[in-house]
């Protein structure tokens, strides 16, 4: 007999999705705002204080069979206490209302959601009639109000069934399309006639990593068609059962639209798949001011009342949930684009979008990760990248400045908040004089002073803004609400791993909690999928990338070769020339020389990428002042992204001038770049990408040492390679295409540097000027 399928909701989904109503209010909105922050400390003390009878954190689940399917429910009710003859169903929930406004049709949601654990409860243990608390923790005053109601076992069947009833329909839309999908999956074949040498070794990797359960670290060159060779498994995957969604994590937009096309190529081959792309809130917003409030939005007010009738509307209709189509039936229903967006992830077989919502603490996609996860598979594009994202995002930093600015404003009118703020701009001010000659002061240890003043900052904060709700508030001091809230979350997570230091510069004092390795929190993320698969052009080397990103030793590994022939490229290496930073002023003519002598062997379009806007300036001024019948562009600090598309547009195919291309290294036009055939012939690389010497790498470095001795490598080496090796992969990303790569840097021959080529760049050629042109010439006759 075949087993029917199982469609899982959470009881909290199901409530929330069902019972919905009335406006967005994303700005300040009190009671939910800081929720996040205490919402674990919060639990876990009411619970504590319960008394023996109190059992926490209950997992409840009821299965609905209906017609050939399952309807999987779960959740977790918060306590169960059991004292004598009477049970009651336990609903924590912290608020920053005011505890007397608090009554018993406070907020319907709460009740419902409560209920459902109840009559699940009764079922599985046949009560007649079974309490249900609502305990509600004033997070200003710790003042705790509990209300609670007594329901028949009937009348909870009675609700509990009314909301199954009216989720069949999408359970049974969720059905018909699982067979749908299944059955494209089963009859899919690879999209392309033949595999590219190994794009298939990295499709069979991916496909064991998601059925064993691991992670995998790919090294895949540029040509390899990495996209595809992920996806594709993924979904073989998905239609085995192995994995509900997939998560396709990107850092840069462009990367989003590569793997979008990857889904639109096996939607040619049949495939039944549906694929949502988040974009930012900013972006996406029909608004010039993004201000999610009723007041402010038509888009926002009612948007809960018309949000079930768009998101049935575009799943009948469509399959690729791209930016243009999101916004498209947002106006014909009056939603906002990016709250659609974030709902259709749930009915979505594929999610496409940033790191962060996945990783970051702050705004990851809550409806997936806050509590234990799922069979998920994460796919992380250009896995380089979130070194340093990771970084940032579980980094937290505060200014002293605007706090002195908001206690100067509300120094009459509010006297509690400005005794808070105060307080906070004294703490900075104690910091700075801890500072040394250089400005700075690091700490190892938790600092408990700061997080106990920004907790009463926000307690405070949060009752000025509840007052000032109607009137226009201040976006500066809201924004510092926020970034006190985001400090003290990242403030929880706080380990060895962390540093906390102080920096005073350009009149200000800054306090940063800097999270120096990633990697525990990374691991504790990944813990919330199935699987995992990084993979990127320059994940050299290996072991440092599998040790910073979560790794561990039992996760799979894989180095792929390039598919192209190695004799459609030439590597040259000037290491005549150094480019560390006290001798860069006697290279700037060497380098423009270097340039103008591969001009001369080949006329066409060249790349070439230096380690800083001032080195790239200085350069360019003396090239374009020695050989002005050159077409030369210059990248230009945030460049807006019609500018960057202008500027690629310059590198046509086939023009009779050469067109030279001045940009900076792990800058826009260094990574996810695709010039092919003619349009680039050429990538001049001045430097090995060392980042500018600068306080937090010289942390990273002593952390490291302390650790690996290997802290100018993690610090400083490897990023400045990955930079190298990404601006290099610009050129050959076809089998057709040719090229020259110069590297101009002494560096580049020595045993560390050389450690980190690729394979493929074995053997090189080590040039001066003058010795060049004879192998430009033999390279280009060929």
């Amino acid at each position: 007999m075949e087993l029917k399928q199982k469609i899982k909701v959470s009881v909290r989904n199901l409530v929330e999705f069902i019972l919905r109503s009335g406006d967005i209010e994303t700005g300040f909105i009190g009671s939910s705002n800081n929720r996040a922050v205490e919402g674990t400390r919060i639990h876990k003390k009411v619970q504590n204080a319960s008394g023996e009878n109190y059992e926490a954190e209950v997992t409840l689940k009821y299965d609905v069979e209906y017609k050939d399917y399952i309807l999987s429910l779960e959740g977790r009710a918060d306590g169960i206490i059991r004292d004598d003859d009477t049970v009651t169903i336990d609903e924590i929930k912290s608020t920053a209302a005011p505890i007397e406004k608090i009554d018993e049709d406070f907020n319907h949601l709460h009740w419902a959601q409560a209920k459902c654990y109840a009559f699940i409860y009764a079922e599985e243990n046949q009560l007649s009639s079974i309490n249900v608390q609502l305990t509600y923790y004033q997070i200003d005053t710790d003042e705790i109000k509990r209300l609670v109601k007594e329901f028949y076992f009937d009348e909870l069947k009675e609700f509990f069934f009314d909301l199954i009833q009216k989720y069949f329909i999408w359970t049974e839309m969720q059905h018909n399309w699982n067979i749908e999908r299944e059955t494209s999956i089963k009859k899919l074949s690879f999209p392309h006639e033949t595999y590219r040498k190994g794009q298939r070794d990295l499709a069979v990797a991916v496909y064991k990593t998601i059925v064993n359960e691991k992670k995998l670290y790919a090294q895949a060159p540029t040509g390899i068609g990495k996209t595809i060779s992920t996806v594709f498994p993924a979904i073989k995957a998905m239609g085995e059962g192995h994995t509900s969604k997939i998560f396709y994590l990107t850092a840069k937009t462009i990367t989003r639209t590569v793997a979008s096309e990857a889904f639109s190529l096996m939607r040619k081959n049949g495939l039944k798949a549906k694929t949502v792309i988040i974009t930012a809130k900013d972006k996406i917003c029909f608004k010039e001011k993004t201000a999610c409030n009723p007041e402010s939005c038509e888009y926002a007010k009612g948007h809960y009342d018309r949000i079930n009738d768009a998101i049935m509307d575009i799943l009948k209709n469509e399959d690729d949930l791209n930016r243009e189509t999101i916004e498209r039936y947002a106006k014909i229903h009056t939603v906002c684009p990016f709250e659609f967006a974030l709902d259709l992830t749930i009915w979505a077989d594929a999610v496409i979008c940033d790191y962060n919502y996945v990783f970051d603490p702050r705004v990851y996609l809550k409806r997936f990760f806050s509590e234990k996860g799922g069979d998920y598979v994460f796919l992380i594009d250009e896995a380089h990248n979130l070194v340093d994202r990771a970084r940032e995002m579980y980094s937290a930093e505060l200014y002293k400045k605007p706090f002195l600015d908001f206690k100067r404003e509300v120094k009459t009118t509010y006297p509690k908040l400005s005794k808070a703020l105060n307080k906070v701009n004294q703490y900075m001010l104690d910091l700075k004089k801890k500072c040394n000659d250089d400005g700075y002061y690091t700490k190892e240890e938790i600092d408990n002073d700061i997080y106990y003043l920004l907790k009463k900052f926000i307690a405070e904060c949060e009752e000025y803004l509840l007052k000032q709700k109607k009137n226009e508030i201040n976006e500066d001091y809201l924004s510092l609400y926020f970034d006190a809230i985001s400090f003290t979350r990242i403030w929880e997570l706080y380990d060895d791993k962390y540093i906390t230091y102080g920096e005073s510069s350009n009149g200000d004092m800054k306090i940063k909690l800097f999270c120096l390795n990633p990697s525990h929190l990374l691991k504790e993320t990944l813990k919330k999928g199935k699987a995992a698969i990084f993979f990127s052009a320059t994940l050299i080397p290996m072991d440092y990338h599998r040790n910073i990103l979560g790794g561990e030793e039992d996760d799979y590994t894989i180095y792929l070769d390039s598919p192209f022939s190695i004799e459609n490229r030439r590597i040259l290496v000037a290491d005549r020339i150094s480019t560390k930073y006290r001798e860069r002023e006697k290279s700037y003519t060497d380098i423009a020389e270097y340039i103008k002598s591969v001009l001369d062997a080949k006329e066409g379009n060249y790349l070439i990428f230096f380690p800083s806007y001032q080195y790239m300036n200085k350069v360019y001024e003396i090239f374009t002042e020695r050989y002005s019948e050159f077409e030369t562009y210059i990248q230009a600090p945030n460049m807006s992204e019609e500018e960057r598309e202008d500027f690629l547009e310059l590198f046509e195919l086939d023009k009779e001038k050469n067109v030279l291309g001045f940009c900076v290294l792990g800058g826009v036009f260094s990574e996810g770049i695709d010039l092919k055939h003619d349009r680039l012939i050429g990538v001049i690389i001045v430097g090995v990408g060392l980042p500018q010497i600068c306080l937090e790498r010289d942390i990273i470095k002593d952390y490291f040492n302390k650790i690996n001795r290997l802290g100018y490598e993690y610090s400083y080496m490897y990023t400045g390679m990955t930079k190298v090796l990404q601006a290099a992969g610009r050129l050959i990303r076809t089998e057709e295409d040719r090229g020259i790569i110069l590297l101009l840097d002494e560096r580049f021959v020595y045993s560390n540097y050389q450690r980190l080529f690729p394979r493929e760049w074995f053997p090189y050629i080590r040039v001066t000027n003058k010795s060049m042109m004879k192998h430009l010439d033999e390279f280009w006759k060929l």
